[in-house]
């Protein structure tokens, strides 16, 4: 099977992905040119999480695509490094995956840095190499690369980007990632893998075996509601950036803070207890969520 039989099935299996995420990656009410925009967007970020978790789709084809036939989904270091090069195509050449080949029009279109992108590679390297976070400030590091660079991105394919929204952004990112993690405490364990900060852990009485029974004890459902409230407090923090613009971003910024919102409320109602699967809210909270802020009520 050749590269060119298999591009179009590599960058729509990539793509189907969006229906399932936390938060709508590029829904209808946005303009045509932002819908396209943010799905190239979006293509390169799900696939480079696919490659730093292992997740490719069987058969290697990803791998013959990025020029390093032979490697496998666990080969994750080659294939991120391939997927580098490749994204430095983007900027000067041809990109060989369909993906980014998809990208370099965004690229050239919005005038987009490589720096966002580049973050998001160096956050999945180093998910290769460090798999626990001594302190919270770690933790807000490694968010920096894994999660910042998004908010950053969706402004600057709308051409919003200010030094002041970027700082919000980041707090509602940086949320948004934290939240995902408390939710998928047990899934991360899974890939040896915990994203609460060990010196949260000591203070609340927490070992990693506890992270692996079926349901959380008085003290993990403490150290979860610790880190929620934490991941609420940057997303009130992070909200004034809703209204700090307009028409239908407006709405898709309403949606990131609402959808962070409503999750944390979900993770309450199950009593912090996370460890079963990850709570999600409904459809009828998340739109509760962005009425309130929508209405500048919160």
């Amino acid at each position: 099977m050749t590269g060119t039989t298999t591009a179009p099935g590599l960058e729509r299996s990539t793509l189907d992905k969006a229906a399932s995420e936390n938060f709508p990656v590029a829904p209808f009410f946005l303009p045509r040119a932002w819908r396209d925009d943010l799905m190239a967007v979006y293509g390169f970020a799900r696939l480079v999480d696919d490659i730093g978790d292992g997740d490719l789709a069987p058969g290697g084809a990803d791998a013959r695509v990025l020029g390093v036939p032979g490697a496998e989904a666990e080969d994750r270091m080659v294939l991120l490094d391939a997927f580098e090069a490749d994204l430095r195509r983007v900027f000067d050449g041809s990109p060989r995956h369909p993906l980014l080949r998809r990208l370099q029009h965004t690229v050239r279109r919005r005038s987009l840095a490589p720096q966002p992108f580049l973050g998001l590679i160096a956050a999945n390297r180093q998910d290769q190499l460090v798999t626990r976070y001594e302190t919270y400030d770690d933790l807000l590091a490694y968010c920096e690369l894994s999660a910042n660079p998004v908010g950053r991105l969706v402004l600057a394919v709308t051409g919003t980007a200010t030094p002041e929204r970027i700082r919000l952004s980041d707090a509602i990112c940086t949320a948004l990632q934290i939240v995902e993690h408390l939710q998928d405490v047990a899934e991360d364990l899974g890939r040896d893998r915990i994203y609460l900060p060990a010196e949260d852990m000591k203070r609340f009485h927490v070992r990693e075996t506890d992270l692996a029974a079926k349901t959380a004890g008085a003290s993990v459902r403490a150290l979860v509601a610790y880190e929620a409230e934490r991941a609420r407090d940057l997303l009130n923090e992070g909200a004034p950036l809703v209204g700090s613009v307009h028409g239908r971003l407006k709405l898709l910024l309403a949606g990131f803070v609402a959808g962070g919102r409503a999750a944390v409320r979900a993770i309450a109602a199950a009593e912090y207890d996370v460890l079963p699967g990850p709570p999600r809210p409904g459809k009828v909270q998340l739109l509760r969520e962005a009425g309130v802020i929508l209405r500048g009520e919160g």
